[in-house]
């Protein structure tokens, strides 16, 4: 089994800041995966969502699922983006949640953010600079937690759905996509950080992930596999293959609190 423990997080960090601040200001090339419009409208974004969005989000957009379905947010609800990018889910997200909601962004691309600000018009959408593995709010801040094809890029998945689970109010849920495999990723490819920024040789055994997800203390509720998502490259595309690397969409809950009251005991 590959262990996430042992890669250099300083030079992943950067390739990953590197490669998604190219795609922010659309200077990337050579990809390993779609980005923009068509990936958004064949991953099930409605057309008229996309349509009610700041077309350089749609662009810049990188994500590998449909998280919103199973989500469902509602009016007035309290939102955090895990890995935000260039603002395209938290931007669906306020359409959602409308003005007496909020939706937070967090992410480590100085590109990404800068673009999210400047295509902001809400004033109940925030962004700020956060790892996900440490999360600037309180507990039980938030209502829903989405995140789109960014967990795998985390070397301490475990910490990450902690991380969720605390800022979550009881009753609270997570709504994500990312990137599963079959089988665990050889060390060889783990090493490789242009595939981890890929969204592959950081991806857990889906076996695994769901594990970190009950250790935080969430419950699943739905999983479906996203068969619309493909590797561009071609070596990305036989990495995936050689692993199963696939995308899936879940929807997971933090259990509500619960008070039991004590029976009288007859006399």
């Amino acid at each position: 089994m590959s262990s996430f423990a042992d890669v250099d997080r300083d030079e992943l960090e950067g390739q990953i800041a590197r490669m998604y601040g190219d795609v922010a200001k659309g200077t990337a090339h050579g990809l390993h995966f779609p980005t923009g419009r068509l990936l958004a409208e064949a991953l099930g974004y409605p057309v008229e969502l996309l349509d009610r969005l700041p077309a350089e989000a749609v662009r810049s957009f990188a994500g590998v699922g449909y998280h919103f379905g199973l989500c469902r947010l509602l009016p007035g609800e309290r939102v955090l983006d895990l890995g935000s990018g260039s603002g395209m889910d938290a931007f669906a997200a306020a359409v959602q949640v409308g003005p007496h909601g909020s939706v937070a962004g967090v992410d480590i691309t100085p590109e990404q953010l800068a673009k999210a600000e400047r295509l902001r018009r809400e004033a109940h959408v925030s962004f700020q600079h956060a790892r996900i593995e440490e999360l600037p709010f309180e507990d039980s801040a938030f209502d829903a937690v989405i995140s789109n094809g960014v967990v795998n890029l985390s070397p301490d998945k475990p910490r990450v759905f902690a991380e969720a689970a605390r800022v979550l109010r009881p009753g609270g849920r997570l709504a994500l996509a990312d990137i599963v495999t079959e089988r665990p990723i050889a060390d060889r490819t783990v090493c490789q950080a242009d595939l981890w920024a890929a969204c592959i040789a950081g991806a857990s055994q889906l076996d695994r992930y769901l594990d970190d997800i009950a250790g935080a203390g969430l419950e699943l509720e739905v999983i479906q596999r996203n068969p619309a998502y493909r590797f561009t490259s071609g070596r990305a595309q036989r990495t995936s293959g050689k692993y199963g690397a696939h995308s899936v969409s879940l929807l997971a809950l933090k259990p509500a609190v619960t008070t039991h009251q004590p029976q009288e005991v007859p006399q």
